[in-house]
């Protein structure tokens, strides 16, 4: 054997290429992921041809746009939209892929800059990237006019997509340890109340673009956001189409830009992820602890007996714990977003802020399997209707809380918007009455149909309870309504009568009805909560 081949034979074998063992991994745990269950596969193979359908009939619709003189601003604003998709998708589904999760990779021997290169390489398979490149390409045929267009749009194309992948991993890496927390948890909890408020004001959006003179509505908006990146470079094509090559370059380098920054920082964020401690750290609880030592805020204006004790326990339900949080913050942006829908679509009227105290006084329905199964310790400490009362008043008041500053600013928000401002009185009073009566309701409802409320999973009632949850929920809003008709008559009465200077007593008496029927709700479900403790217990236990 010759020097030069025993050299060959001792030189260690060449170490695979890491981007090509980080795909392999990828393809490896979404195969074997598939293979868990037969619902799992279908469920995916379904989410991938809807994906495919609906980049299909974006993409031939953009087609069938080409050479309309607004198409420019409209592949504009659908680039825009991707890209706040993709930036924001990572802090709402931040378990959608563990195999880009960085916090796994904290102890191998990987230097930041191959690694960045692995995981952007990996990011590219999947749905969301082939979709991607779809709607891009898509968008670049619909502008391209000519050679010098069509070379764009192929850097185009590529630009977007890589600053798209890029900006989802950069902001998953900054943020990863929020979103594996609690707190990131939450986040993800209330991903589909963003999602359903931003799909209402998409559906808004298409319903003014269809009563407008078409296109040329977003001519405006297009106009800005072109360049924005990476916007910018779908903005280039249509610039070179028409000529102008100086604003085509300038497009495509402002993406270019934003591709390199965006890779600088991500670097920066995952080297300072991968080399600094955590949170877990005992530096870190000792100096949380020492935080926490001593009472802030709303708890040193609260009395420390059990009134004080139970409002605050309840606002830090609806704090942190994620059904509570999800319940309230649903409640929260419904009361206001039908006003604002009402008023936006131009047909709405003062009347819709009544939402505001309705969905916050539902709040108060079920309230013992809210506490899900730390029900048994408040249980512990209740013996006498007078302990139950205490209890029930104390969690209507942290409701209150919440519900009379937010009802306010809503009715006068919806005066301001819709109008008229001279309704605002008796708006303002029938809508605390309604809180009121919701609270004696819900009070009534927690005591003598309370059901189970899962901790995990998406389920908000127990299995074999729903009838239950229905009835408790539709029932007390109903009877909440009926107890509110005498001020209800009252307002058509004045109105009937001519007698619009004498609105403004609904305010005051909203006001005072409001409050003893609450009060007197609380008093009769008192008893009954103390009578049926073992009863209740049971019940919110079932989950």
């Amino acid at each position: 054997m010759s020097t030069e081949t025993a050299a060959v034979a001792a030189r260690p074998a060449a170490a695979p290429s890491l981007t090509a063992v980080f795909v392999r991994l990828k393809l490896t745990l979404l195969r074997n992921g598939l293979r868990q269950s037969t619902g799992r596969t279908l469920a995916y193979v379904s989410s991938v041809l809807v994906g495919l359908l609906f980049a299909s009939a974006v993409v031939v619709g953009l087609i069938a746009l080409r050479g309309n003189p607004h198409v420019g601003a409209l592949v504009v604003l659908l680039t825009g939209i991707l890209t706040l998709g993709w930036a924001a998708m990572p802090l709402f589904f931040p378990a959608s892929d563990e195999t880009l999760d960085p916090t796994r990779l904290v102890m191998l021997p990987l230097r930041p800059r191959p690694l960045i290169v692995s995981l952007l390489v990996t990011s590219l398979v999947g749905i969301g990237p082939v979709v991607t490149l779809a709607l891009v390409t898509g968008s670049v045929i619909a502008v391209a006019d000519g050679v010098a267009a069509a070379a764009v749009g192929v850097v185009a194309v590529v630009l977007v997509v890589l600053v798209c992948v890029s900006l989802a991993r950069a902001v998953a890496t900054a943020s990863v340890r929020l979103l594996t927390s609690r707190r990131g948890r939450d986040l993800a909890v209330l991903s589909g109340l963003f999602i359903a408020i931003g799909a209402q004001g998409v559906n808004i959006a298409a319903q003014k673009l269809g009563r407008s003179d078409g296109l040329s509505v977003l001519e405006p908006l297009g106009n800005v956001l072109r360049w924005v990146p990476p916007v910018s470079a779908v903005g280039a094509v249509d610039d070179a189409g028409h000529g102008a090559y100086g604003r085509a370059l300038a497009g495509l380098g402002l993406t270019v830009l934003a591709l390199v920054l965006l890779l600088w920082w991500w670097q920066r964020t995952l080297t300072t992820l991968m080399t600094s401690p955590d949170s877990s750290t005992l530096q870190a609880v000792e100096k949380d602890s020492a935080r926490r030592g001593g009472e802030r805020g709303l708890a040193r204006l609260l009395s420390r007996g059990r009134t004080g004790t139970v409002i605050l326990r309840t606002l830090r339900y609806g704090w942190r714990d994620p059904k509570s949080k999800m319940s309230w913050s649903t409640a929260l942006a419904a009361g206001l977003l039908v006003p604002v829908i009402s008023a936006v679509q131009g047909n709405g009227s003062i009347y819709t802020a009544f939402s505001a105290a309705t969905l916050l006084g539902m709040q108060m329905y079920n309230q013992f399997g809210q506490d899900t199964s730390a029900f048994w310790m408040v249980a512990s400490t209740i013996a006498t209707p007078r302990d139950a009362y205490q209890e029930l008043r104390a969690r209507a008041v942290a409701l209150a809380l919440v519900a009379v500053p937010y009802v306010t600013l809503v009715v006068i928000g919806s005066a301001a918007l819709i109008g008229p401002w001279s309704a605002f009185l008796e708006v303002y009073g029938l809508s605390l009455a309604v809180l009121g009566a919701l609270l004696a309701t819900g009070a009534l409802s927690s005591a003598l149909f309370p059901y189970s409320i899962p901790s995990e999973g998406n389920k908000n009632v127990a299995p074999g309870q729903g009838a239950i949850a229905w009835f408790s929920l539709f029932g007390g809003v109903v009877a909440g309504a009926v107890l509110c008709a005498p001020l209800l008559g009252l307002t058509i009465w004045l109105h009937v009568a001519g007698l619009h200077h004498l609105l403004w007593v609904l305010l005051p008496a909203g006001v005072v009805y409001g409050v003893g029927i609450a009060v007197l709700g609380l008093r009769l479900a008192a008893p009954r909560v103390a009578g049926r403790l073992p009863e209740i217990l049971v019940a919110v236990s079932k989950g």
